[in-house]
């Protein structure tokens, strides 16, 4: 699997809550229908257990099976669409990607 990690904050005026909501919502509409999409995860942020850790709203796994996949999504209508609902809205994130090795199999 390929993964494509995003966290994210909030803009400063808007809540948690209504962040997490749209997310799961109407930007979670869009992120579903990348093309080679195989997975998707999406952690909300209750506790940050470190001061710099603060600040954060969630976390998104987007899972591929190929590096190819995901760049292929990366260059889609579908992301570009994705991108544009998120427009101007001011708030954070963190964008990786990179291959995943599942730890407890081994």
């Amino acid at each position: 699997m390929y993964n494509l990690v995003l966290m994210a904050a909030r803009p400063s005026d808007w809540t948690h809550e209504r962040f997490i909501d749209w997310w799961r919502g109407d930007h979670a509409e869009l992120t579903r229908t990348l093309p080679g999409l195989r997975s998707w995860r999406h952690t909300e942020i209750e506790t940050a257990l470190e001061p710099r850790s603060e600040g954060w709203d969630g976390v998104s796994v987007l899972g591929f099976d190929t590096a190819e996949d995901l760049r292929k999504a990366l260059d889609s209508p579908e992301w570009a669409a994705a991108v544009a609902q998120v427009g101007d809205m001011k708030g954070r994130r963190i964008a990786v990607m990179g291959g995943e090795k599942d730890m407890l199999a081994g």
